[in-house]
């Protein structure tokens, strides 16, 4: 049976893997494994050894700090922590990677438009109501 930790490390992976619009074949190709063995990782029925987790870090561009970012400190919960449950829920929304994958595949200026105007609708919704 899988515990926290392998399940942690198993969903930041195929968030990971999502976000780059990668298959569970791509991956298992890249790390030299079958892409069955990805489906246990991201499940969290089979753990992953540390000179595997380096491999897939290099192979998806991030620390191996990745997988573990965001995970309680200790084994009991922290109540006042919602925050944190609720980013990886929106980051884990099949909208929220499309929108991340179209950002990224705009030009530098239309980008940095983008988030300006996104800045300034979210002073708008924080404001004084319609106009």
């Amino acid at each position: 049976m899988a515990d926290d930790t392998d399940l942690h490390v198993g969903k930041r992976l195929r968030r990971r893997r999502r976000l780059l619009g990668m298959t569970q074949q791509d991956l298992a190709t890249q790390v030299g494994v079958r892409f069955q063995q990805i489906q246990k990782y991201e499940c969290g029925a089979n753990r992953i050894t540390a000179s595997r987790l380096f491999e897939l870090a290099k192979a998806m561009n991030v620390s191996v700090q990745y997988f573990f970012d965001g995970m309680p400190a200790s084994s009991t919960p922290d109540a006042a922590n919602d925050a944190e449950r609720l980013e990886s829920d929106i980051l884990s929304q099949k909208e929220t990677l499309e929108l991340v994958r179209a950002y990224y595949r705009l030009d530098e200026r239309p980008r940095r438009r983008l988030l300006d105007l996104a800045k300034a609708l979210e002073g708008d919704t924080s404001g004084h109501g319609a106009a």
